[in-house]
Parts: C-alpha cells; sequence; structure tokens
C-alpha cells in the first residue's frame, strides 16, 4: 500500500503576509446627529441598508457565549426577529450555546457587513421566547428544516453522516410532506435584550466612527469610543 505524502509545515516564506494585508475605510461617516433616537430604530435603517447592498444573508450574525466558568465560544447565527424587546434566533435548548446561555445568560452579537465597512455589536442579557412565538416561527421553515430539527441533536457526537441522514429519512416517513410537523420540546427561541448596542463605521486612517448606544434607568445614553 502506497504511504500517502505528508505536507510540508508551513514556513515563513508560504504564509501570507497578514501585516500588509489592509485597505482604506472611505465610505461615509457617522455623526451623533445621524443616529435614529433608539438602537432599534438605529439596527433597522443599517439593516435595510444592508439588505440594499446585496449581501447573501445580512442577518447572519456571529454570536458568542461563555460557559459557567467564563469560557466562551462563538459560532454563526441567523437573526430571525428584532423589535425593541431585542434580538431573537432559534436553536436546539441541548446545543452547546443553549446549554450554555443556560448557564450563563448573557451573549453578545456581532454583524459583520464588511462590504459597507460597518459592523453592529449587541451586549445583554438572554432569555427564553414563549412556546407560542417559538411554534409561531416553527411553522415557517422549510418542511426539511422542521424535519432537521428533530433528526439533529445539536453538538452532540454522532456516529455517521449515513447515521444523520437515516435518522432524518425515518422523520421523513413518518411526516411526509404537508403533514404538520410538531415543534419538538427541546427546540425554540432565545432573545438577546441589549444593554449596549454600538454602531461601527469604518473611517480613513483607523479614524473609525464608534458610537454605542447604552441603556440606562432614564433611556438610552449616546457615547462616542475611540476607535
Amino acid at each position: 500500500m502506497q504511504t500517502p505524502e505528508r505536507a510540508e509545515p508551513a514556513t515563513l516564506s508560504t504564509v501570507p503576509d497578514l501585516a500588509r494585508m489592509r485597505r482604506q475605510y472611505a465610505l461615509e461617516g457617522l455623526a451623533e446627529h445621524d443616529l435614529a433616537p433608539d438602537p432599534t430604530a438605529q439596527f433597522a435603517r443599517w439593516f435595510a441598508e444592508a439588505e440594499r447592498a446585496g449581501f447573501l444573508e445580512p442577518n447572519a450574525m456571529v454570536l458568542s457565549t461563555a460557559d459557567a466558568e467564563g469560557r466562551p465560544s462563538s459560532r454563526t447565527v441567523l437573526l430571525k426577529g428584532f423589535d425593541a424587546r431585542g434580538f431573537v434566533f432559534f436553536t436546539n435548548y441541548g446545543s452547546r450555546k443553549g446549554a450554555e446561555l443556560t448557564a450563563n445568560p448573557y451573549a453578545s452579537l456581532l454583524f459583520p457587513w464588511h462590504p459597507i465597512d460597518r459592523q453592529v455589536i449587541v451586549g445583554g442579557e438572554v432569555e427564553r421566547t414563549g412556546r407560542d412565538e417559538t411554534a409561531a416561527y416553527f411553522r415557517t421553515r422549510p418542511h426539511g428544516s422542521q424535519l432537521g430539527a428533530w433528526a439533529s441533536e445539536q453538538s452532540s457526537p454522532v456516529e455517521s453522516r449515513e447515521v444523520l441522514e437515516q435518522r432524518y429519512a425515518e422523520l421523513a416517513s413518518r411526516y411526509p410532506q404537508g403533514e404538520g410537523v410538531p415543534v419538538p420540546p427541546f427546540w425554540g427561541g432565545f432573545r438577546v435584550v441589549p444593554r449596549t448596542v454600538e454602531f461601527w463605521q469604518g473611517r480613513p486612517n483607523r479614524l473609525h466612527d464608534r458610537l454605542r448606544f447604552t441603556a440606562t434607568a432614564e433611556g438610552w445614553r449616546v457615547e462616542r469610543l475611540c476607535p
């Protein structure tokens, strides 16, 4: 049997020169008088502009959580709703993020809208959505995604791809297209209730605009942060 060739280790001559990877941000700035009166309205404004820019998934966001010992983890999830109450996404409650949010109900969201030189960073406490809200969203999912929510014990080891597909096939036989799929009891929504929302606009010479809303007893306070 032929021995597979071993890959050569990377050297300084083969690794990209990351120190030289940069570009100048030259789009419009963000001034205090440009902001909407609250972060929900400002987010809606920027989200609409991200949509118009033709992003494939402007609702893709990096969700960062931490376990009970403070060890962080991050992953990309999809925003499925937002309003004055907060930012909502759905998941398996038994997944890593679900377990971490149950043990340590705080999270950070990052919307990386790089093509328009913008980021939005949300931080706050996390609560579960009600079952009625979860069921209403679950019914909007494609049939296959509904089955997938049952088939996948998210974040748990699985023996093989074939095992996962066999679970799906069994569910597809039990719940054919057109037949209602019940909402899994272990699946539902989380709402990040914002305490801070930062709007980041890239500017020339790394002098970026960073305007942060912070929740106070009197309402939202806005402050400018050094880049």
